[in-house]
């Protein structure tokens, strides 16, 4: 199972677009909101269907659960509210609590062992991408020694992150197409920016496997990057990569849950650096945002002369 994590506008869902595309593969989106915004919601697959009408979901849900059904996700926003947040992280550290609370610990992963492997099945695919993002949801997967957990750990430049929370995004996969996304002002995004890395850096130590990506580093050399993570996935390293062509790649329609807009897009598209950053964050929140996230920007190379 591959995890994509990071702070939300750092590239995760295009990379996980790409990787979806590589044979032996199947990305299902941010499976952390498929029981709010799916099956509660009946918000749109990446197909384009309501999930209530996708066959590949329906397929997994029989699979799985037997059908979907709203008290199960009610359940299972319940026991997330109880074990997967953020300041759960230091006690999940030490692979979950006793009592009451590691029993809800484990029947809130056994849930997800159970998702994983139904799309596992349902797909054909050996891997299975869960584009989450939330640290605590890799910490408490991690606690499960029957989910091979995998993390991609993926890192964008703090200032093109703060950025990109500040404009206006709709998503047009809820019911009216007109809800927006969240904004965050950049001291917001910045502070998250920094929790959300440490966060994932600390699970690599205690031995969670994790390649750390950086979101400009995969736009500059997809087909490099892409055999990279198929190899750390456990993929062989001859996949075949059609899809790609230099800095372009070519996209089926796919069966995701929750994302970037970006899901919903099918066709051949360019893949290229997102710098707007540079000429359209004003210099005020550009030096305040580079202030607060100095010491993770230094570790990840973006202070280094000429980095970009």
């Amino acid at each position: 199972m591959l995890f994509i994590g990071g702070l939300g506008r750092s590239g995760t869902t295009v990379v996980e677009r790409v990787l979806g595309e590589v044979p032996g593969v199947c990305s299902a989106g941010e499976l952390v909101h498929l029981w709010f915004r799916a099956v509660l919601g009946d918000e749109r697959c990446g197909c384009g269907e309501p999930f209530s009408r996708c066959a590949f979901w329906q397929g997994v849900g029989e699979r799985a659960f037997g059908g979907w059904d709203r008290s199960l996700a009610e359940r299972m926003e319940t026991l997330r509210a109880r074990v997967d947040r953020t300041r759960f992280i230091p006690r999940l550290m030490l692979r979950g609590t006793r009592g009451a609370t590691g029993a809800e610990l484990a029947e809130y992963v056994s849930v997800f062992r159970r998702l994983y492997q139904a799309i596992a099945d349902q797909s054909g695919a050996a891997v299975v991408i869960d584009s989450s993002k939330h640290s605590s949801l890799a910490y408490c997967l991690r606690t499960d020694p029957g989910i091979d957990l995998r993390v991609v750990h993926a890192v964008r430049d703090s200032r093109g992150v703060a950025y990109s929370w500040t404009k206006e995004v709709r998503r047009p996969e809820s019911a009216e197409g007109s809800d927006l996304m969240t904004r965050y002002s950049p001291v917001r995004s910045a502070l998250l920016w920094m929790g959300h890395n440490t966060s994932l850096a600390l699970l690599a130590r205690l031995g969670t496997p994790t390649r750390v990506l950086r979101y400009e580093d995969f736009v500059a050399e997809p087909e490099r990057r892409v055999r990279e993570l198929a190899v750390f996935a456990g993929l062989p390293d001859d996949q075949p990569l059609d899809f790609l062509d230099g800095s372009s790649v070519e996209l089926a329609a796919s069966h995701t849950v929750a994302g970037n807009p970006m899901r919903f897009t099918v066709g051949r598209i360019g893949l290229r650096r997102d710098d707007a950053w540079r000429s359209e964050l004003p210099r005020d929140q550009r030096r305040l945002t580079t202030v607060l996230t100095l010491p993770l920007l230094a570790a990840y190379g973006y202070l280094r002369r000429g980095a970009r």
